[in-house]
């Protein structure tokens, strides 16, 4: 019993996968994530006034780099490069939200929640990924939350806007519950592609939430005197 136990805990650790059934599922999931990942660039584009050339250029960098990382990180060819279809996906959405943005009276509101449709999608997309090659269920956490975290970085950046990541609202809690709560049913033996839907809404569903109620988790704070 107590082999059995720990050899589960090893098996969840350190080579958990996911089966065959769900790679025809993996790359409509990350082109989905390139594109809600696009929007929210456009639409920093439209707040910064940039032209058409900055809508495309926002879309493309914050839809496919978060994945690009991803795949250079667990040493595979970038999926962008091997199918150029999300590339496409991120300029067609680039164009669509150059019309359509200037009748989005709080932009700012659309960008929060197509931030966090694009932050579960990616988190989903990037622990999917990282379970195929049977990296185990921590380092495909791990590149869940890098993955979702990473092009908001890249955006928000580039745009000189407030870091979602650097502020108190939860954002990155809410991915690693995601990405903990899809592999923790992948270990036990719910369909991969249920157990993806589940780990999406909790993640989602969480930072929105977080957003709506201003949900905060305890921050460090430093006692009188500490500071040199």
């Amino acid at each position: 019993m107590d082999s059995d136990f720990f050899s589960n805990i090893y098996s969840y650790v350190f080579s958990l996968t996911l089966p065959a059934d769900f790679s025809t599922a993996f790359f409509a999931i990350d082109t989905i994530a390139a594109i809600t990942f696009a929007i929210t660039g456009a639409l920093v584009a439209s707040r910064k006034e940039l032209d058409i050339l900055g809508f495309m250029w926002f879309a493309i960098i914050t839809g496919v780099g978060g994945g690009t990382v991803r795949d250079l990180i667990l040493d595979q060819p970038v999926f962008w490069i091997v199918d150029q279809t999300p590339i496409y996906a991120c300029l067609v959405t680039a164009i669509l939200v150059y019309f359509i943005a200037p009748r989005i009276e709080s932009r700012y509101k659309y960008i929060l929640w197509a931030d966090a449709l694009g932050m579960a999608f990616v988190t989903i997309a990037g622990t999917a990924k990282s379970l195929e090659f049977g990296t185990g269920s921590v380092v495909a956490i791990i590149m869940g939350v890098t993955t979702a975290s990473v092009g908001g970085i890249i955006r928000d950046t580039l745009g000189q806007e407030p870091s979602v990541i650097l502020r108190r609202e939860i954002y990155v809690a809410a991915s690693a519950a995601g990405a903990i709560t899809m592999t923790s049913l992948v270990a036990g033996g719910v369909p991969a592609i249920r157990a993806a839907a589940i780990g999406f809404c909790v993640a989602f569903l969480l930072r929105i939430l977080a957003v709506i109620f201003n949900w905060t988790i305890p921050v460090y704070r430093s006692r009188p005197g500490s500071k040199k």
